[in-house]
């Protein structure tokens, strides 16, 4: 059974940081691209980051600079460092697992940023 767990959601200021996990079970993680998406309320689910097999990394505009997606094979956890957070940043985080025709979510974290 394939389980993704995210952890690390709260609640925040403008300016503050959060580091988001994502523990996988149930998949060969190490082949997997995975992935930081995120839905904010009224909004669809969008694309953060992801990192694939290689290490390679990939981000949305909105948050390149600031967030950094990493991976630890050892542990099938992935991360999501968010730095300088913003309001906009605020919404449900979900892991995504992708390999092939094979997909996996998570329930999601949520991270709320405000003053």
């Amino acid at each position: 059974q394939v389980q993704l767990v995210e952890s690390g959601g709260g609640l925040v200021q403008p300016g503050a940081s959060l580091r988001l996990s994502c523990a996988a079970s149930g998949i060969l993680f190490r082949l997997y691209t995975m992935g930081w998406y995120r839905q904010a309320p009224g909004k669809q689910r969008e694309l953060v980051a992801t990192i694939p097999s290689d290490g390679n990394t990939n981000y949305a505009p909105s948050v390149k600079g600031r967030f950094t997606i990493s991976r630890d094979n050892a542990k099938n956890t992935v991360y999501l460092q968010m730095n300088s957070l913003r309001p906009e940043d605020a919404a449900v985080y979900y892991c995504n697992a992708a390999f092939q025709f094979l997909e996996y979510w998570g329930k999601g974290t949520l991270v709320t940023v405000s003053s």
